[in-house]
């Protein structure tokens, strides 16, 4: 029997050390004892009342709360609306939360949640097993809300009493739990009747369980106050939550060096010397490698379906460049496997242990030509049609490194005969065309989880996928290979980690000589993690803002 079992009310042994993970709540005592937040310039707040967080430039705010939207705004996941679990993505450990026991079944094709009888709607009203089961029938109603594929594997979901929720399996899935209970954000069944298709729904007066309540919502600024009523007593400590918009990361640095905003996920070049020299006491940073940055090619399109014109890009890419000119030294050159280091190093494929990317131009036009294309006398290959390869490289207006890193790859292309332009245009068109594959070549993040299966999941399962004008949720590469699909299901019906590990190998292989997508960095999630403490030399470990509760602190 496997089994997820939390005492209500135990503390996590460290928890006295101020394991923000853990507990949201403890994130945000934390956030208040860190010291005084900033208040919006020209006002004055309150010691520890306000909190102004600048996760992510992205220009203007659209209004709309609803989880399953296809760009959530800040506030909506962790903030609002709350999962039965919560997963610590530096430890992979389980805590307990809207859920205070998990259990699977022998066959581990059953789990049973039992949930907290102390929570309540930011309406009043109670929160029950009703809810959860709303959720997830509403997710099986409307698919594209599915973005993990639950109902794949979902044969049932069912309530025997308002504490109790039991969903049956199509046969054994054990990483599940992650997306069920640690992804999935449980909605009111009251407010979301009748609201149709929760990707659509804007949900402007949101009701979550979360630590705080929607106050205002402008297009420049969101603005979250303390949900008084909140189920876990005397908490939060943060007051309010402010999330100002911005369009680039420089027009945020000037109010971060100024003292107007508390805590940032922005790309901050020679970070020692313009953020925390002006300091020392009161200015920290924390950079968590768990994340690997991609070059993703759309290979539902030509010439990216060839092998060969994939390996003639990753050789081409000068890494070391992007590294000290792009990223400022911060984010290291990732590992050909697409593993996060060293974190995931017990899962490394020994074949693999000692490779690493290295530039070669030479190699990279002998692979364009024996993928038989041909060079014009401009020096521009072209297919045997005459056409160029001419492309974009998407990437979103204002993040600064990551256009640095998108023109040293475009220079590193021409080098060896590939046109290759940055194309600069706002996050929301970048995002669509990631998901919908309206794009050639594009920069972007990708989706880890306690363990590597699910980066390669998000990554490589083909049923993340879509044909080119649908919705991709994860897979944005378009990678639909019967083999890797395999693998990944191997990994996921067994609970032998010797089985597990052998699945991991495999998919290492395809990351390391099929190249779906080509990794370029280990990124920390939000670019660097940036905090303000008046605690005199007492350095802040803080975790993500867009996804608060992802990192622990200490």
């Amino acid at each position: 029997m496997l089994l997820g079992s939390f005492m209500s009310g135990q503390k996590h042994p460290r928890l006295s050390k101020a394991t923000i993970f853990s507990t949201l709540m403890l994130l945000l005592c934390v956030l208040a004892s860190c010291g005084q937040a900033a208040s919006t310039p020209g006002q004055s707040q309150t010691k520890n009342s306000i909190l102004n967080v600048v996760p992510s430039p992205k220009g203007d705010f659209t209004d709309g709360f609803s989880p399953y939207a296809a760009s959530a705004n800040y506030g909506s996941q962790g903030m609002i609306y709350e999962t039965l679990l919560f997963f610590n993505r530096m430890d992979s450990s389980v805590k307990p939360w809207l859920a205070q026991d998990y259990q699977f079944s022998n066959n581990a094709k059953t789990i049973t949640f039992h949930l907290r009888n102390d929570v309540k709607w930011s309406d009043g009203q109670k929160f029950s097993a009703d809810d959860v089961v709303f959720t997830l029938q509403m997710l099986k109603q409307y698919p594209a809300a599915d973005g993990n594929g639950l109902w794949q594997y979902i044969q049932d979901v069912q309530s025997p009493d308002s504490s109790t929720v039991v969903i049956d399996l199509k046969q054994s899935y054990t990483p599940i739990l992650w997306y069920l209970a640690g992804q999935t954000y449980i909605v009111s069944k009251q407010h979301y009747t009748g609201v149709g298709d929760p990707t659509k729904y804007i949900d402007s007066k949101p009701v979550g369980t979360g630590p705080f309540l929607l106050k205002s919502f402008t297009p420049q600024l969101i603005d979250l106050t303390k949900n008084s009523n909140y189920w876990q007593p005397g908490k939060p400590a943060v007051s309010e939550i402010r999330y100002p918009s911005f369009n680039s990361n420089t027009s945020a640095e000037l109010l971060l060096t100024r003292g107007d905003v508390d805590w940032t996920g922005l790309f901050t070049p020679n970070i020692q010397q313009t953020f925390v020299s002006k300091n020392p006491t009161t200015n920290h940073y924390w950079f968590p490698n768990r994340n690997i940055v991609m070059l993703y090619l759309n290979t539902a399109k030509a010439p990216f379906d060839q092998l060969a014109v994939r390996q003639a890009i990753s050789s081409a890419i000068d890494r070391d460049k992007i590294f000290k000119v792009a990223e400022s030294n911060y984010e290291p050159v990732a590992h050909p496997t697409g593993l996060i280091l060293p974190a995931n190093q017990s899962n490394m494929n020994p074949s693999y242990s000692s490779s690493a990317f290295s530039m070669d131009t030479n190699k990279s036009e002998q692979l364009l030509n024996s993928a038989g294309l041909t060079k014009g006398s401009d020096g521009i290959y072209r297919d045997k049609s005459g056409k160029k390869l001419s492309f974009n490289i998407n990437v979103v207006t204002g993040w600064t490194d990551w256009v640095t890193a998108d023109q040293i790859i475009a220079a590193n292309l021409k080098a060896i005969g590939i046109d290759a332009k940055v194309n600069s245009i706002s996050f929301n068109s970048y995002f669509s065309a990631l998901q919908m594959g309206s794009y050639d070549m594009a920069i972007s993040w990708t989706n880890p989880g306690p363990t590597p299966f699910y980066l390669y999941n998000s990554l490589l399962n083909s049923t993340n996928s879509a044909a080119v004008g649908k919705t991709a949720s994860s897979n944005f590469e378009r990678w639909m290979d019967p083999s890797t699909d395999k693998m990944l299901v191997q990994y996921a019906t067994s609970t032998d980690k010797t089985v597990q590990q052998d699945a991991l190998n495999g998919l290492e292989k395809v990351m390391v000589e099929q190249l779906p997508s080509i990794p370029w960095s280990m990124a920390q999630p939000g670019m660097n993690t940036v905090a303000r403490s008046s605690r005199a030399g007492q350095p802040v470990r803080m975790p993500m803002p867009l996804r608060p509760l992802r990192f622990p602190g200490c």
